[in-house]
Formats: C-alpha cells, sequence, structure tokens
C-alpha cells in the first residue's frame, strides 16, 4: 500500500509542482491545463490516460472544450502521495510546448 505524503517530504515533492496547487480541504493537488482547442485537450488526455493505466492510478478530472481541470489524490492513503506527484511531473512535462497563450 502506498503512503501519504507528510512533512519535509511533502514539502520536497511539492516544490517541484510550481503550476499545481492544494486543494483547500482535501489533501490533494489541483492544475487547470488550457489548449487551442478540442482536439489538443482531448489528445492530451489521451496520453495522459494511458500512463496512468501504466501506473494504475487515475486522475480526477473534468473537460469541457479546451480546458482540462485535473486533480490528483490518492484513494488507497486518503491524500497525497509519491503516484500523485509522478502522475504530475508526467503531465507537467506531457503539457509542455501544448498550452494555448
Amino acid at each position: 500500500m502506498v503512503e501519504r505524503l507528510h512533512g519535509d517530504a511533502r514539502k520536497e515533492a511539492l516544490t517541484g509542482l510550481a503550476d499545481w496547487s492544494e486543494v483547500k480541504g482535501r489533501d490533494a493537488i489541483t492544475r487547470s491545463l488550457k489548449f487551442k482547442n478540442f482536439n489538443e485537450a482531448w489528445g492530451f488526455m489521451s496520453r495522459i490516460a494511458l500512463q496512468a493505466e501504466r501506473m494504475d492510478h487515475h486522475p480526477e478530472w473534468f473537460n469541457v472544450y479546451s480546458t482540462v481541470d485535473i486533480t490528483l489524490s490518492t484513494h488507497d492513503c486518503d491524500g497525497l502521495s509519491v503516484k500523485d506527484v509522478e502522475l504530475a511531473k508526467f503531465i507537467d512535462t506531457a503539457a509542455v510546448g501544448q498550452l494555448a497563450g
């Protein structure tokens, strides 16, 4: 079972995730990404879905046209874990050069 991040380990893990913010009232992180159009948003979600399946760790997300809102938390430990940090880093890397603006 994966363990929840606490203390210094949590601070260190979140330091490298500048585009993510903590969810108020919940042990989770979130990020909103804006793409040029629906096709690019959907393609991005497909790439993330394949990685999430390989990791057996699935995001909570919401998509409207070109915007994808993602929340990460590990249900097995009821909070933020290394799995969330790893998936967030993959998402950040996948988003490079893909976002609108």
